[in-house]
């Protein structure tokens, strides 16, 4: 669909909402705790309002679809059916995540027609809805309409995709659709945002002292949403149509680019559910912070013994650029290398090294095509000597084609999983790829982490050996941002934005840390901006259930303290606590695995005081505290380290110096 015709229709959908709605019927739903109000009208238009406290969040949205048989559900309902459901209780098991169990409750409408129904459930932290097909015979889904009022609203955080194709024009939004999903927050309201620009997904926005967030779940077999300001001061959704023709390219020839697109979004069978559409409500920002919609709202797991799926840390390779120091070989993408990342790993507990880009042969697309510099069979003995797994990056172009082979020769050699790379698109195509490449590596007992990738739609509570995502502008953009570039900012607050969706493979654990005066960028010594610290406590406030350590085992080897405290702590949890936090400012959290706490603090370029109330312990504890050195605001590296004994209720006073934080360990 071309940007002429998207404007069109967005005029077209103007002149509906302009339209006098006569005989509508409206449908009300309570929240459970009784806050939330959300009024469902099907005159000519499915629309919904939402309130919150008597104050209205939502004021005016529409949703339907358009199918290639002429039906047009949430157009012109004839509703046959209305079913209400209430007080439902819903308990899933979620064994790599922020917490044991993700227990909601909420109450639902489900308007029945013929050839379809949609159904809306009220959350006290949100709405969901979803449209379910109901046809004789297989369709198109032509296009789908998502749209939001905006007008009035404040400030609205859209990370724009970064466009790695040039905008052509009358072919903006098609441009866009390849897109790593990388990119900082662009902060304006809904006048001042660029109409010819698309954001991905979760998209933020304020309204009458709420927080609201936008994303999806159960994102299966369809294509993903990204949004658009449009003119008329509506947020509106907009899908890749569906791929007709392809050129190889890209990074190291890995990619697949869409060279021509059909004239429908997505194939559909007859009978299925589509993507769950999620607006977060939040009266505070900490409460996006700990949101589990995204997660409850996806279909159960298909794995039923999930005990061979071990979360853990991950030795990297790529982002400190195999630069060694000390040793009495020449570092690289070679055997010894590999070695001594594995003699670190397992001096430090750390589950897993991964060999990433350089182990097989640049630019042929051929996962057997091993460099001679690589002895993997040596390798992978050494591995399972020392009780270490291994893990294997592989680019999209070279991992698709020949999936099964891939998984099922290095699972048979001790491969634990795949980091799969390059994607780089949501169209319905690729997102069905990712739900193939988990259940072969699931098939196989492997892990998968996948980057190069938009944001967790629900597919880590379907398939849990998808164990991490990118899609997030993560520690690897600091090898070459401007000095400029204010990841320091960033950092607090995806917390409360992108990972409401899910996990983020962000990959923390810079050892050179850089005030914001000091800061370079620099591709093989790279830094972090912000202090020691901050990377501590990043690896308590983001969730990465497979969790890398980015920088080399010499810098780390240099500072134990900080090795021993990222090396022990957990990447998945019991227990998850919000303690505090402003978006873009700073945030505390708090997370329990077994008997431990640990408490990470991040501020950004402010230096800010917090008081931690301990009043989530039971009994004294012996704790350990990281915080920023007295001179931490000119050497980032600068730490302090105390241990202590802490009482129930104590209360901590922390002060965090510009771009700095904590980490705090309560137990053994």
């Amino acid at each position: 669909m071309s940007f002429k015709q998207l404007r069109f229709l967005s005029l077209i959908v103007v002149a509906l909402m302009a339209a006098t709605q006569v005989s509508a019927r409206d449908y009300t739903v309570l929240s459970p705790d009784g806050r939330s109000t959300l009024t469902v009208s099907d005159a000519e238009r499915l629309s919904y309002t939402l309130t919150r406290d008597g104050q209205t969040v939502v004021s005016r949205a529409y949703a339907s679809m358009q199918w290639s048989t002429g039906q047009q559900p949430g157009v012109n309902m004839r509703v046959q059916k209305a079913q209400t459901l209430k007080n439902q209780r819903d308990a899933k098991p979620s064994p790599f995540y922020t917490k044991a169990t993700v227990e909601t409750q909420w109450n639902a409408l489900r308007l029945v027609c013929r050839d379809y129904a949609v159904e809306f459930r009220v959350y006290d932290s949100g709405i969901a809805y979803r449209f379910e097909a109901n046809a004789k015979q297989p369709f198109n889904v032509e296009s789908e309409q998502f749209q939001l009022l905006c007008d009035g609203m404040g400030d609205i955080y859209m990370p724009y995709n970064n466009m790695q194709m040039p905008m052509e024009e009358g072919r903006e939004f098609e441009s866009q659709f390849h897109t790593s999903f990388e990119n900082i927050y662009t902060i304006k309201t809904i006048a001042e945002h660029d109409p010819k620009r698309l954001a991905f997904l979760p998209v933020m926005l304020e309204n009458q002292g709420k927080k609201l967030c936008i994303t999806e779940s159960d994102l299966v077999d369809y294509p993903g949403m990204f949004l658009n300001a449009s003119e008329g001061k509506q947020l509106v959704g907009v899908f890749a149509p569906y791929p007709k023709s392809f050129k190889q390219g890209g990074h190291n020839n890995l990619q697949m680019h869409v060279t021509e697109r059909e004239a429908f979004i997505a194939k559909s069978v007859a009978k299925r559910n589509f993507p769950w559409r999620i607006i977060v409500v939040a009266d505070e920002d900490k409460q996006l912070a700990n949101n589990d919609l995204v997660y409850a709202l996806a279909a159960p797991s298909k794995i039923a013994d999930t005990s061979w799926i071990k979360p853990g840390k991950v030795a990297w390779d790529w982002w400190n650029d195999w630069n060694f120091y000390g040793v009495d070989f020449e570092a690289g993408v070679n055997t010894a290398t590999y070695k001594y990342y594995i003699d670190f790993a397992a001096r430090n507990g750390i589950e897993y090294v991964i060999l990433d880009e350089g182990w097989c042969t640049l630019g042929k697309c051929d996962l057997f095509d091993i460099v001679p510099e690589i002895d993997l069979p040596a390798i992978l003995d050494h591995a399972k000597a020392n009780g270490v797994g291994i893990i294997l990056w592989a680019g999209y172009k070279a991992f698709e084609p020949q999936m099964e082979r891939v998984c099922k020769h290095y699972s048979e050699l001790g491969v634990k999983g795949f980091k799969v790379d390059f994607m780089d698109r949501d169209d319905q195509e690729m997102v069905n790829f990712t739900w193939q490449a988990a259940e072969m590596c699931a098939k196989y007992n492997m892990l998968i982490d996948l980057h190069g990738m938009f944001k967790p739609a629900g597919i880590q509570a379907t398939f849990p050996n998808v164990i991490n995502f990118e899609g997030v502008n993560g520690l690897e953009q600091m090898k070459w941002s401007p000095t400029t570039h204010d990841q320091v900012t960033y950092d607090v607050t995806i917390p409360f934005i992108r990972q409401l969706a899910g996990p983020m493979d962000y990959t923390q654990g810079a050892m050179r840390n850089a005030s914001r005066s000091n800061y370079y960028p620099c591709n093989s010594e790279p830094m972090s901006q912000g202090t020691r610290c901050r990377q501590l406590a990043e690896y308590v406030v983001f969730l990465s259930p497979l969790n890398m350590l980015c920088d080399n085992p010499k810098n780390y080897e240099a500072e134990p303290e900080c090795t021993a405290f990222i090396a022990g702590a957990p990447t998945v949890w019991d227990e998850t606590r919000v303690i505090d936090g402003k978006v873009g400012e700073y945030i505390v959290v708090a997370r329990r695995k077994g008997s431990t706490w640990y408490v990470g603090g991040m501020t950004n370029w402010d230096e800010r005081q917090v008081s931690l109330s301990l009043d989530f312990i039971a009994s004294a504890t012996a704790a350990q505290l990281f915080t920023d050195g007295v001179n931490a605001h000119r050497v980032g590296r600068d730490f302090k380290l105390e241990e202590l004994t802490v009482q129930p209720n104590q209360t901590l006073d922390i002060k965090m110096k510009p771009g700095g934080g904590f980490a705090l360990k309560i137990g053994k």
